[in-house]
């Protein structure tokens, strides 16, 4: 597939900030649902100033810390244990923001930051996949001031089951799954430490039509459309499965 047709299957006008990125950069850097789409969804819901400091946790190819970066003039710590920091220098050599962002390879739980170091913490479409501990938040949070932000966004479910996964998805469900929760949960997860207050628990609006839009303009261009994901999602059409955003401040 050409650079213009794909293009045209990721033109979303409920993004308009990430319109400015190449749609192949996106999809070449790409890991799970488009991270670009996600941290605009999320920064729209934070304050973010130029020259705060961004702890951007799981930050996979760093396409959520350029823009960051880019959008909000912020200086970025593109944390990440699966891609390797060199990997990010170059992307971010590239987008011509090596002053603002700090490519960092380190395990979720020794992280190599200073206490209240941060002015915010995110974390793009990676938090479930370590802050589903109960003792986590007490971890993570330390390292952004008080009254800073944290912000998440990432796979989830639009309400907690007794059984999972409902029959509807069954053919589809892969066992680490399990890690996907409800706004509610996370809501309740986090408050119930008395470490946060959570601003915003919620769906994102459209959320599943972003990640089935991601998810076939991707097989497409890989030339294998119609992929397990992408079935998923048509099939439960936003009954089971959403992009689940969480915002709060440190206490």
């Amino acid at each position: 597939m050409d650079d213009a047709e794909l293009d045209v299957l990721l033109r979303n006008d409920r993004y308009p900030r990430s319109a400015a990125y190449s749609a192949r950069w996106m999809v070449d850097g790409g890991m799970g649902p488009n991270p670009v789409w996600q941290a605009e969804a999320l920064t729209g819901l934070m304050s973010l100033e130029p020259g705060m400091r961004v702890l951007d946790m799981g930050c996979g190819a760093a396409l959520s810390s350029i823009f960051l970066a880019k959008e909000f003039g912020v200086e970025v710590w593109a944390t990440d244990l699966w891609v390797k920091p060199d990997e990010n220098l170059r992307r971010v050599t590239e987008a011509q923001v090596t002053d603002q962002v700090h490519p960092i390879h380190a395990e979720a739980h020794a992280l190599p930051f200073a206490e209240d170091f941060f002015d915010a913490l995110v974390s793009i479409g990676a938090y479930h996949y370590f802050g589903t501990d109960d003792l986590y938040l007490g971890y993570y949070s330390r390292f952004v001031k008080r009254g800073g932000q944290i912000g998440i966004v990432q796979p989830g479910l639009a309400e907690e089951y007794e059984t999972l996964p409902p029959p509807h998805l069954e053919p589809y469900w892969m066992w680490d799954f399990c890690a996907w929760h409800s706004p509610a949960w996370w809501r309740r997860h986090w408050e119930k430490t008395g470490l946060v207050t959570v601003e915003v628990a919620d769906r994102l609006p459209d959320g599943w039509r972003d990640w089935l839009q991601w998810n076939e303009a991707c097989d497409h261009d890989s030339g294998t459309p119609g992929r397990t994901e992408a079935q998923m999602l048509h099939t439960d059409a936003g009954q089971t499965l959403d992009l689940t955003r969480v915002v709060a401040h440190r206490n």
